[in-house]
């Protein structure tokens, strides 16, 4: 088969729009649907399906990609230059947990873009963690290590969550004694029926019948609730650390502790563009 009109396919069946896919791979929507047309010709089949304004895969799309993406690791690996002098370059798509990606790794991002310039970078903080099994990313930080997947995994850093108070909340409802005196506070925490990982639930760690009266599927938006003195909520150190107003509450009694994997897939794991920004992550979570 024609590598450019496998490459399109691929481009598809990740953007789930012709349009989009066109725009990345520097194309016009039309070209993409000729391609594909042909590549469906050689196949037998239609290789998507139209889900309103979505393109999603058939059965016979998902029987090609994984032969597409196995010959794509293929290319990559041959066309990458060899010896350390050669500069890492392409698409990376990253899927890391959103305190992360808002507290460590964007304000990296100047440093990274110096040292790679030819890689382009996705950084996907949807709720949920993409796969790299299923090739839906290329690198993903999980709260866990993945089970039953062929996939590589490595501890990329262990780190604390704590109960944060802002000044303002503590010097009007003043600071708890115990852990069985939060039952009287505000509590911020998340949703639970849209906890989309259980690692996540750690108020029922500090005590099973705490009930947080205010509740964000975001991270980030509980800090800032946090921070604005609506409640108590329980923060990773490394996000508290970039409001200052943000103060530990029982911090002898209440400590919670979870680690971050780096997971990659073992067909693309050495590839020049991987391993930069694998390397990258390791070096600016190391920090702190």
């Amino acid at each position: 088969m024609n590598w450019d009109d496998l490459r399109i396919f691929l481009a598809v069946a990740r953007a789930q729009r012709f349009a989009t896919a066109g725009r990345l791979l520097g194309v016009d929507p039309t070209t993409v649907s000729r391609r594909l047309a042909r590549l469906s010709d050689r196949v037998g089949a239609p290789l998507f399906e139209s889900i309103g304004s979505e393109r999603h895969l058939s059965e016979a799309g998902r029987a090609l990609l994984t032969h597409a993406e196995a010959i794509e690791a293929a290319v990559l690996a041959a066309t990458e230059q060899p010896g350390e002098a050669a500069a890492a370059a392409g698409h990376v798509r990253l899927s890391v947990a959103e305190g992360l990606a808002t507290s460590v790794l964007a304000p990296a991002m100047p440093e990274f873009a110096e040292r790679h310039p030819a890689i382009r970078l996705d950084l996907i903080t949807a709720s949920g963690f993409l796969s790299p099994s299923k090739r839906e990313a290329d690198i993903a930080v999980m709260l866990a290590r993945p089970r039953g997947a062929q996939l590589r995994a490595s501890e990329l850093r262990r780190y604390r969550l704590r109960l944060y108070g802002a000044a303002t909340y503590l010097d009007r409802h003043g600071a708890p004694q115990s852990v069985a005196a939060l039952r009287e506070h505000r509590l911020v925490s998340y949703v639970p029926e849209h906890i989309y990982a259980p690692e996540l639930d750690y108020i029922t760690e500090v005590h099973p019948d705490l009930a947080p009266r205010l509740r964000s599927t975001s991270i980030n938006v509980q800090r800032m609730m946090v921070a604005a003195g609506a409640g108590l909520g329980i923060l990773p150190d490394f996000m508290a650390a970039t409001l200052p107003d943000l103060h530990p509450v029982l911090a002898e009694q209440v400590e919670v502790w979870r680690t971050f994997w780096l997971v990659t897939h073992p067909d693309t794991h050495h590839a020049r563009r991987i391993q930069a920004v694998c390397d990258w992550l390791s070096d600016v979570t190391s920090v702190g």
